[in-house]
């Protein structure tokens, strides 16, 4: 079953402004970043100065360390980053910042790789694959660790970790200068080798830049740079057996690949100094090309009823709270696309959230309506009775004919007839809902109910609907199990009131309900996902957020749908007629034997 385009939210004219948009505009202005070369491939200053003008604008990169999957966080700076990237001429790179071996594995290579794509980005332009590895810049950030520590500003300490904590003071003291603070180049260099060479035991000793033990920002009081780690590389094996801290190899990642604007959220914010502090000592020893990268932050993605530390993501993962990292429950972007979103409703989202500096909370509201808004426009309609009762019309035989099936047929889409119709078809037997049922109805309850008396005696008949693109019927009763169950609703066809035909609105009804017909309908297990917590910010203040999971999270029924979903094919995704949307699952879902999840409701109806 084909499914109409969406139409695009927004357009590179008229995306809304924000600082980042507003910095990168005047640097485009003032031609910050016009004068640099690039040398076909990531690279150190005499690299790049052999390349021709650089053809992008602007060049901005997603850099993730590939030690979990991505969630809806990374999917706004995925966004944000490739967005501005394409909205103003330049090139986004795909960087896995790979320094930490011992969390980092092949298997998060592969699904990072697979949800940028999915979201609708890449990494190549001008003939090029721009999709690089921190781990292939060892070899430069070794020898930019030799020539900081040549040139006096590095040095190996041999404290142990407590001491180092110690002496580095806190807001209110200064830190004390290490003992190996004041050793000679030539020394700390020889220690390095040492380092480098597997002589020392891990966490015998550390590289430390030599900035300012009093420095207020103390991440410039001499930060670690390098340290003794005994691990296998996913990339480069057991080559080395030392590895950069983060701080270090971020800015070199950035500078090597040409990058003009490192976006980073605010956390990293105190950090910038020794950004700026290693991107000057480089370039003064003609390392690395200037201008250099600089690093503007923008407030991380906090949404409600969710966690997104990856430690927590995976507690729920391992401690089997969850099916695994794809569970539709998840804020991941593989839950997410299994429960049913689409890259449009995401890249709508990041859009409208917009980028700021200060933090703030978004409502999980928001980013359902943009799921909505994407689907509406674009997911076939369909029939399914999700908690099925039989409803029998008593008087088939005589007005249709004994054993006869009626054909019925509605449009794919109400808003696209170029898609055409599908067919289905109705008979003596049909399933209903039975929440379209109820022996004493409530007031303004306009579905099927029996004939009653009122309080003053009066006989008033049962109720009449229409069956959606079918015919009008009377309600006339029920039959009940020995527990009081209701096994069958009963009612009459109305005749010469089939929809589509001459005198179909004869009989003016107040409600229409949806059902499927016994004779063709196809069983199917249904997911009612909900929201994994109840508590809007399960995790802050330091909460336990195992505690606020929602019991509720997931109901499994097995549902009747229309045939028109036997061509369902996995992540197919339909609006089932009053419920919502839903999305035949990418995992489970197989010919013959149909499972769909739901993605989203009509209508929000959290807490209502």
């Amino acid at each position: 079953m084909s499914s109409p385009t969406p139409s695009k939210a927004t357009t590179p004219e008229n995306k809304p402004s924000n600082f980042l948009r507003q910095i990168i505009e005047h640097d485009l202005a003032a031609g910050t970043y016009a004068t640099r070369h690039w040398g076909g491939s990531p690279g150190d200053a005499a690299h790049h100065a052999q390349g021709q003008s650089d053809p992008a604008k602007i060049r901005t990169r997603f850099p993730p360390e590939p030690n979990g999957y991505l969630h809806i966080g990374h999917a706004k700076s995925i966004c944000l980053n490739f967005g501005l990237a394409r909205d103003y001429g330049g090139v986004c790179h795909l960087r896995f910042d790979d320094t930490n071996p011992e969390k980092e594995d092949v298997e998060y290579v592969n699904s990072i790789i697979d949800a940028v794509k999915w979201l609708g980005f890449d990494w190549q332009a001008n003939g090029t694959s721009h999709l690089y590895q921190a781990s292939d810049y060892f070899d430069f950030m070794y020898r930019s660790a030799e020539y900081l520590i040549e040139s006096g500003h590095a040095y190996v300490d041999e404290q142990t970790v407590e001491q180092i904590r110690i002496n580095r003071g806190d807001f209110g003291k200064p830190g004390v200068n290490s003992k190996f603070r004041a050793r000679t180049p030539a020394l700390n260099l020889a220690r390095f080798r040492e380092m480098r060479d597997g002589l020392h035991e891990d966490g015998a000793m550390v590289l430390r830049a030599r900035i300012d033990m009093a420095s207020p920002n103390i991440n410039l009081r001499d930060p670690a740079i390098y340290r003794i780690r005994r691990a296998t590389h996913h990339n480069t094996g057991d080559t080395w057996c030392i590895y950069p801290m983060y701080t270090f190899a971020h800015p070199i990642e950035d500078a090597l690949e040409n990058i003009t604007h490192s976006i980073c959220t605010l956390e990293f914010e105190d950090q910038r100094p020794f950004y700026d502090w290693l991107m000057e000592r480089l370039i003064e020893g003609g390392l690395l090309a200037s201008p250099p990268p600089h690093q503007y932050e923008f407030a991380r993605l906090n949404l409600t009823y969710v966690v997104t530390s990856k430690r927590k993501l995976a507690q729920l993962v391992y401690d089997h709270k969850v099916k695994g990292w794809d569970d539709p429950r998840m804020p991941t972007i593989v839950g997410l696309r299994r429960r049913g979103y689409t890259p449009e409703a995401i890249q709508l989202f990041a859009e409208r959230i917009g980028v700021t500096k200060s933090d703030s909370w978004i409502d999980y509201s928001t980013l359902e309506g943009c799921l909505r808004e994407t689907l509406d426009v674009s997911a076939p309609r369909a029939m399914a009775v999700l908690d099925p009762v039989k409803l029998v019309l008593s008087n088939w035989d005589e007005v249709m004919g004994a054993g006869k099936l009626d054909e019925c047929s509605a449009p794919i889409h109400p808003h696209h007839p170029e898609l055409g119709k599908r067919s289905f078809k109705i008979g003596k037997e049909v399933w209903i809902d039975r929440s379209d049922f109820e022996e004493a109805p409530p007031k303004g309850f306009f579905r099927l109910f029996p004939p009653r008396t009122d309080p003053s005696g009066t006989a008033l008949p049962g109720s009449k609907v229409r069956l959606k693109y079918g015919h009008v019927i009377e309600c006339t009763g029920c039959t009940k199990d020995a527990a009081g169950k209701i096994t069958e609703v009963h009612a009459t066809l109305i005749h010469d009131t089939k929809s589509g035909t001459p005198g179909s609105d004869s009989v003016k009804v107040k409600g229409v309900i949806t059902w499927v017909a016994v004779a063709d309908g196809l069983s199917a297990e249904v997911r009612l996902y909900d929201r994994l917590f109840t508590d809007a910010q399960p995790d802050a203040g330091g909460k336990d957020f195992i505690e606020s999971l929602n019991p509720n999270s997931l109901k499994v029924v097995q549902a009747v749908v229309e045939p028109s979903l036997a061509s369902a094919k996995a992540d197919d995704k339909f609006q089932f007629e009053r419920h919502g949307y839903f999305v035949a699952d990418r995992v489970d879902h197989a010919a013959g034997k149909p499972v769909f999840n739901l993605a989203v409701g009509l209508k929000d109806s959290w807490g209502k």
